[in-house]
């Protein structure tokens, strides 16, 4: 039995319905922190800053905390906000809220996505890359975000409105 969550897991816990996510950046020593996700996007790999799901009720602060706690077992605090992003890739559709962080302790684990079952977990790693090395992966291997920067000099300086959304009008 797998322990990989396959494409039809993920489209039925987070598919076919508009989220609100929480996203991190994390740089240290010149490399960002990264989830790779199995399951996810077109090739079945997918390589984004941790984050996840807004909870009814929760502060954007505290979910930021708790993802980051869940996914890759560091304590975070936010340094600031920095763009909002529309992920368009039917049937996931999300509207995420990017932060810079910083680490306020913890060491660095591959943790879990405590909306996916113990045997259909997402989260596959948790490494720090170099900008140089994100990239060299696919185009459809990456969040979208990398598609409006070359380096994390830019990285860090995006401010306002992102999508991936291609209208036809």
């Amino acid at each position: 039995m797998s322990n990989k969550a396959s494409k039809e897991d993920i489209e039925k816990t987070f598919g076919h319905r508009l989220r609100v996510r929480v996203c991190g950046v994390l740089v240290e020593n010149d490399k960002i922190l990264m989830a790779v996700h199995h399951g996810i996007g077109k090739r079945g790999i997918f390589w984004a800053p941790p984050g996840g799901g807004l909870e009814y009720g929760e502060s954007v602060e505290g979910a930021l905390k708790r993802e980051f706690l869940e996914e890759t077992g560091l304590e975070v605090e936010i340094d600031e906000f920095m763009f909002t992003h529309e992920f368009f890739d039917l049937p996931l559709h999300g509207i995420e809220l990017f932060f810079r962080v910083k680490r306020v302790k913890g060491e660095l684990v591959t943790g879990i996505d405590p909306e996916m079952a113990e045997d259909k977990q997402t989260i596959d790693n948790m490494v720090f890359t170099s900008f140089e090395e994100l990239k060299e992966k696919h185009v459809d291997e990456k969040h979208h975000l990398f598609r409006h920067c070359n380096s994390f000099e830019e990285l860090i300086k995006m401010r306002g409105f992102y999508t991936n959304l291609k209208e036809n009008s």
